[in-house]
C-alpha cells in the first residue's frame, strides 16, 4: 500500500479562505483540495438548498417521457415499474411506485428473478407485463442497452421509457424516452446520477406537470440518499443536495417501512450508517432471494408488518455474510493453487458459487490482491461474471476489447457484470489479462492512499472536528478527510478486539504528547510490531465513537509505517 499527498494548493488561496468564512487553516486547506474558493461556493457546499437542483426537463426526452405518462394517466392505462435488484433499483422502482400510485389505480412493480432471468429487461418480464394488460414500462437503474426486449415489447403493443445510469452503446433503444445523462446527445448538466436519481428527477418532472409542490416529493429522498451511497456514485452537485436531504429524511423517520431499521441507528445518521447497515440488508433481497422482500419492507405501511419483513431481510444478510466469506475463501484457495497470484488480473469460476454474493467476492479479491477481477458462476449452459476493478483503470473500456469472448455485458468503469459461453472460459480469461496489461500502469498495482493533510494531534480541536462533520455526506469526489501524522507511538494500553481479535483498539500518542484513542480495523496483527517503541506513522479519518451511551472522539486508523517501512498491506 502506497502513501501520496494530494496535490498542494495555492497557499494564499486558503489563507483567503480561511479569512473570508472564518475558519481553521485546516479547514480552509481541505475545502480548497475540494475545489471550494470562495464564500458563495462554501455556502453551497456546507447548505446544500434544493434550489439549486437542475431543471429536470434540461435531460434528454424528459418531455417526451412527462408526456407519455401523463397520457397513461389521463386514459387510465396499467404502468409496470421495471426495476433492478440491487438496492439503486429497489430504491427506485419503490419510490417510482409510491409517487406514481397516488395518481395511477394499476401500477405493478417488477424485479426479475437474478436466477431465473438475470440482469436487465427480460423477455419473461415483459409476456407478464402483456399478461397483466401493461400498456407501458417504466425501467429503472436498467435498459439502456435493451435494444431487443424493447422492439419486442413494441410488437406487443408495450411501450417503454427507459431511466438508467449506465453507459449506453454506440444504439440507443427505440423506446417512448431514454433517460440517461451519459448518452452523448443529453447536455444535462450532471452526469452522475445514481438510477434512483433518475427516477426522482422523472417525479420532479411529473410534479412540476401536475403543479405539486416540490415539498410534497422532498418524501422520497430518504431512497435516494440510501441508493446514492449504495452504489459509489460521486457525492457532488446534485448528488450532494439529494444525499444532504434524503439523510434528513432518514433521520425524522417518517417511512414505516424503514422504521426498524432505523431504529437500530444511532442519530445523526452517517453515510457509514447507509453504506454498512442500510444498503446491504437491502441488498441481501436480492442476492439470496427476490428483491420485492425488500420493495415490501420499504413500501410498507404498518409498522408490525415492516416488523416482521425486516426480521425476513436480516435473515437474508445474515445467511448473505456466511456464504461471501466461504465462497472469498474458496476463491482465494483457487487462485493461489493455480499458481496466479502474480498475474495482473484474477478470473475464477466455479458452478455452484452463489450468483448473488459473487460481486461482493470480487470486492473482496480486490482487497487482497489488488487488480482487476471477474467471478464467474454457472447459469445454465453459460457462465455468469461480476466484475470490478481498480482504481483509475475503466473496466468497461476493457471488457470491450473482450467482446469477441462475450456474449453480452453491462456496467461502468469500476464495475460490471457480464455472460459468456461456457467454452470461452479460458479465451476471455486469456483476453483479459492482455487488455489489461496493455492498459494497467506500474503505479496501479499498488493501492494508494491518498490523503489530504498531515497534521499533529494538537491540531484536532472540538471545532475542527464540528466542521469536518458538516463536510458531510462523505463519498467519491468528496470522501471524508484523511489525514497523516508521523512519530506516533503506542501509549501501552493497546488491545486486540472482536469476535476473531481481528481489530486494534488503541492509545496513540504523537511526537506532541497528546494521546488520543483509536480504532484500526481488519489490523490486529499489527499489535506487536507497534509496541517494539520505534515509533510509526498512521494515516487516519476521524470519527465519533459511540459506545454505552457515551459518545467520544477517536480516530479510525487506515494504515500504519513503521520506521518507514509499511506494517500492513
Amino acid at each position: 500500500m502506497n502513501w501520496k499527498s494530494n496535490p498542494k494548493v495555492n497557499n494564499d488561496r486558503v489563507l483567503s479562505l480561511e479569512k473570508e468564512i472564518g475558519v481553521p487553516k485546516i479547514i480552509a486547506n481541505l475545502l480548497t483540495i475540494r475545489g471550494i474558493k470562495d464564500f458563495e461556493t462554501a455556502k453551497y457546499f456546507f447548505r446544500p438548498s434544493l434550489d439549486k437542483l437542475h431543471d429536470p426537463f434540461l435531460m434528454k426526452d424528459m418531455d417526451l417521457a412527462v408526456s407519455r405518462i401523463n397520457k397513461a394517466k389521463e386514459l387510465e392505462e396499467t404502468i409496470m415499474i421495471y426495476g433492478d435488484y440491487d438496492v439503486d433499483g429497489t430504491t427506485s422502482v419503490s419510490l417510482l411506485y409510491s409517487f406514481l400510485s397516488k395518481f395511477f389505480n394499476n401500477v405493478i412493480p417488477y424485479m426479475p428473478d437474478r436466477y431465473k432471468e438475470g440482469y436487465g429487461v427480460s423477455i419473461q418480464g415483459i409476456n407478464i407485463a402483456h399478461k397483466k394488460g401493461v400498456s407501458l414500462i417504466v425501467t429503472l437503474d436498467c435498459g439502456i442497452n435493451a435494444l431487443e426486449q424493447v422492439d419486442y415489447a413494441k410488437e406487443r403493443g408495450v411501450d417503454f421509457i427507459i431511466c438508467d445510469h449506465h453507459l449506453p452503446s454506440s444504439d440507443i433503444p427505440n423506446a417512448i424516452a431514454v433517460l440517461d445523462p451519459k448518452r452523448n446527445d443529453c447536455s444535462y448538466p450532471f452526469k452522475d446520477l445514481c438510477g434512483c436519481g433518475i427516477g426522482f428527477k422523472l417525479a420532479q418532472a411529473l410534479s412540476l406537470k401536475w403543479s405539486i409542490p416540490i415539498k410534497e416529493i422532498i418524501e422520497y429522498l430518504d431512497l435516494v440518499a440510501i441508493a446514492i451511497i449504495s452504489d459509489i456514485v460521486p457525492v457532488i452537485d446534485e448528488n450532494r443536495i439529494l444525499c444532504f436531504h434524503g439523510i434528513r429524511e432518514l433521520e425524522k423517520n417518517n417511512r414505516p417501512g424503514l422504521k426498524p431499521l432505523i431504529n437500530t441507528l444511532i442519530k445523526p445518521i452517517k453515510t457509514s450508517d447507509i453504506a454498512f447497515k442500510i444498503g446491504p440488508r437491502i441488498n441481501a433481497a436480492g442476492r439470496i432471494n427476490h428483491s420485492i422482500q425488500a420493495f415490501k419492507l420499504i413500501i410498507s405501511k404498518d409498522y408490525n408488518d415492516a416488523e416482521k419483513q425486516y426480521k425476513i431481510i436480516n435473515q437474508f444478510n445474515s445467511d448473505r455474510r456466511v456464504i461471501d466469506q466461504a465462497t472469498t475463501k474458496e476463491a482465494i484457495t483457487q487462485i493461489k493453487e493455480l499458481g496466479e497470484e502474480n498475474l495482473n488480473t484474477s478470473v475464477v469460476y466455479k458452478k455452484d458459487w452463489h450468483k448473488g454474493v459473487i460481486g461482493i467476492v470480487a470486492s473482496r479479491l480486490i482487497e487482497t490482491f489488488y487488480r482487476p477481477t471477474v467471478v464467474f458462476t454457472s447459469s445454465g449452459n453459460n457462465f455468469v461474471g461480476s466484475v470490478r476493478s481498480i482504481k483509475d483503470l475503466d473496466i468497461y473500456k476493457v471488457l470491450e476489447s473482450c467482446k469477441e469472448n462475450i456474449i453480452q455485458f453491462g456496467g461502468h468503469k469500476y464495475a460490471a457484470g457480464l455472460t459468456i459461453e461456457a467454452s470461452k472460459y479460458k479465451d476471455f480469461k486469456n483476453s483479459f489479462e492482455s487488455a489489461v496489461q496493455k492498459e494497467i500502469r506500474a503505479e496501479q498495482k499498488h493501492l494508494t492512499l491518498n490523503y489530504d493533510l498531515e497534521i499533529d494531534f494538537k491540531d484536532i480541536s472540538p471545532k475542527l472536528i464540528r466542521i469536518i462533520f458538516q463536510m458531510s455526506p462523505f463519498g467519491p469526489k468528496n470522501m471524508k478527510p484523511l489525514f497523516r501524522t508521523s512519530g506516533c507511538f503506542e501509549s501501552g494500553k493497546s488491545k486486540v478486539v472482536g469476535k476473531n481479535n481481528q481489530h486494534l483498539k488503541l492509545k496513540v500518542k504523537d511526537k506532541t504528547n497528546k494521546i488520543i484513542s483509536a480504532i484500526a480495523y481488519d489490523k490486529g496483527e499489527v499489535l506487536d510490531k507497534i509496541k517494539t517503541g520505534n515509533g510509526f506513522d498512521i494515516l487516519y479519518t476521524i470519527e465519533e465513537n459511540n459506545w454505552d451511551g457515551k459518545k467520544s472522539i477517536q480516530l479510525n486508523i487506515k494504515d500504519f509505517y513503521l520506521n518507514k517501512n509499511p506494517i500492513y498491506n
